[in-house]
């Protein structure tokens, strides 16, 4: 499969994804926040949180608090 056959194929959801906001980098911090979830249920404080996933996934905690506000938002069509 070439790339333009995968686009093709998948254009649908991908075109949807785009309306909805998502930034193509998105998927590489799936696990960040959902570890960050996981963390705040189990009553770690926000900002320890952060630290620890910044230096687990190599990233600053400034990306990692764009991450979870940007996660935790309520998705519409055609945000910005």
């Amino acid at each position: 499969m070439t790339l333009f056959e995968a686009l093709k194929f998948n254009r649908e959801p991908l075109e949807m994804l785009k309306k909805l906001g998502v930034k193509q980098d998105d998927v590489r911090y799936i696990d960040l926040y959902s570890e960050f979830e996981e963390m705040k249920n189990e009553g770690e404080k926000t900002t320890h949180a952060v630290a620890y996933l910044a230096g687990k996934y190599s990233v600053c905690e400034r990306k990692v608090y764009d991450v979870i506000r940007r996660f935790g938002k309520c998705c519409t069509l055609d945000a910005v």
